[in-house]
């Protein structure tokens, strides 16, 4: 640990939210109502995909901030496997074996006390190639970043932290922190250096660590606020959380990067993933994870799932097979 990491733990508290309209004579308004409608289809056309939905008395907000084409799939998501057994996967599958698609899939919860951003996607260093577009998502929902109240890290991987920061200063900029504890003192760790894990920890000094006075460090076990609960599910990166939201009677497990792919990381969990840092860790605790979201029927939202990147999985031979939500939540 370094000495950033000794603040002590506390309850997050809410913040508030306005709105006002204002409406001219009847002429003036008829053009207003015009022109608002025309802007309002703009930014639809604009905004990047999102889906909202409620689980309990809260609301779930995912917004896509990006997606990038991946070349040779097998390299990444069945590392050391026989290529044409990759391909033959994927092809079961309908899915060309050569190239995938992988997205990004941050989440907003609004408990009706506090708007809980769940990882901030690629940020201004994915917007050359068409990331980064988690704060459209959310404005065109009608959050504005001061909106955020609280700011929550699964894990310290760029695709997650690279929207902490804008080139102004933090991108929400009222917001406080959770941080894994664990995850935190790995990457902060000036030992990084000279190390593969070297550009991870100079991208956490810049984008993590100017936040630590705003933070709340956890570990697996600790309540973020009443009803979202953490979980170890480290193998992936060293300090790896999950998610467990509980809104009365209705569950929904955040895994993160547990599993990255919904064909090759979910049908073959025993398979490595180039990304994750300990391989054979990673892969138990997909085991593990996986098992618990089958027997017990708990819908999951996946980082990098199909978008919406939610949905379920059935308990098929040695592994899993995804089951994208359809109007579960509607009815």
């Amino acid at each position: 640990m370094t000495e950033n990491t000794g603040i002590n733990r506390r309850r997050l508290m809410a913040g508030a939210g306005l709105a006002a309209i204002a409406t001219p004579f009847v002429t003036g308004a008829a053009s207003a109502q015009s022109q608002s409608t025309e802007g309002d289809r703009m930014k639809m056309v604009d905004a990047p995909p999102s889906d909202s939905f409620d689980l309990g008395d809260f609301k779930l907000l995912v917004v896509e901030d990006g997606t990038r084409l991946m070349e040779n799939p097998g390299e990444t998501f069945g590392t050391g496997q026989d290529p044409e057994t990759v391909a033959a996967l994927l092809e079961e599958n309908f899915l060309p074996p050569d190239k995938l698609i992988n997205g990004f899939a941050p989440v907003l919860v609004d408990t009706g006390n506090e708007t809980v951003l769940f990882d901030t996607g690629m940020g201004p260093a994915g917007r050359s190639w068409g990331a980064g577009r988690l704060r459209e998502g959310l404005i065109a929902n009608g959050y504005q970043p001061e909106d955020i109240d609280i700011v929550v890290i699964t894990h310290m991987h760029g695709d997650h932290i690279n929207g902490l920061m804008e080139e102004d200063g933090p991108a929400f900029p009222n917001a406080r922190y959770v941080f894994g504890e664990k995850e935190y003192a790995f990457w902060s760790d000036d030992a990084r250096m000279g190390t593969p894990a070297e550009g991870g920890h100079q991208s956490v000094k810049k984008l993590v660590t100017p936040l630590v006075d705003q933070a709340t460090f956890i570990g697996g076990g600790d309540e973020v606020v009443p009803g979202i609960t953490a979980m170890d599910a480290f193998g992936h990166t060293p300090g790896h959380l999950i998610f467990m939201l509980s809104s009365g009677d209705e569950r929904l497990l955040l895994t993160a990067d547990t599993a990255n792919q919904y064909v090759l990381s979910l049908q073959r969990p025993d398979w490595h993933v180039r990304f994750d840092m300990d391989k054979e860790m990673a892969a138990a605790t997909r085991r593990q994870v996986f098992d618990m979201v089958a027997a017990e029927r708990i819908p999951f939202l996946g980082y990098h799932m199909p978008f919406p990147a939610v949905g379920y999985v059935e308990k098929v031979g040695d592994g899993y097979k995804f089951m994208p939500k359809t109007y579960q939540f509607k009815v």
